[in-house]
């Protein structure tokens, strides 16, 4: 294992910081490659994309280095998911040249003393994100309630089974709606 040598500096000379940000997933000269795959997977733009990745490969660095297990958040964990699945390049060549050691992936088993742990998990890996890399970004690094409580309920819905609304569009539409009706009832009486 790789420890820091002070955890208050970034690890801009540590040797797997420097691993990390010279790995690439996957073939760069695929028609699909992985940035590209991960934001398509995920309804996300290129840009934020790019931008989860950082946050997997900071992530990659802590549950190396940071001394205790780390929990990521909900973005963090499906770009560190679509990783998986490219195996081969994930358990020969990331985890043994990359990490020199395998990251395995644990989801939670139920309950509360596991929603217990993954509280503590997830608040140490905050923690120790900030000493290392500064404050986390809130959008990709949410509260631990918002990650282990909120996130959890939502669900991957492909776009051909609905239609999505944002919530500012929905009450928009739906003003516009009452407006109309009190337009009708007013002609109505009026008549």
């Amino acid at each position: 294992m790789h420890e820091l040598t002070d955890p208050s500096a970034p690890p801009l000379d540590h040797p797997l910081w420097s691993k990390l940000c010279s790995y690439r997933i996957g073939a760069d000269d695929a028609a699909l490659n992985f940035p590209n795959r991960l934001a398509r997977e995920n309804g996300w733009t290129r840009a934020h994309a790019a931008r989860v990745l950082e946050e997997y490969r900071r992530f990659c660095f802590l549950a190396v280095t940071a001394g205790h297990a780390v929990t990521p958040s909900d973005s963090v964990d499906q770009a560190w998911h679509l990783h998986l699945t490219y195996s081969r390049d994930y358990w020969e060549r990331f985890c043994p040249d990359i990490l020199g050691q395998a990251l395995h992936h644990g989801p939670t088993q139920g309950g509360a003393n596991e929603l217990h742990r993954f509280f503590d998990q997830y608040a140490a890996t905050l923690a120790s994100y900030e000493a290392v890399f500064g404050i986390p970004p809130a959008d990709l690094w949410p509260t631990a309630r918002r990650r282990l409580i909120d996130d959890p309920k939502a669900r991957r819905v492909h776009p051909r089974d609905g239609i999505f609304l944002s919530r500012r569009l929905l009450h928009r539409l739906l003003l516009l709606a009452a407006l109309a009706i009190l337009a009708l009832i007013v002609l109505w009486w009026r008549s």
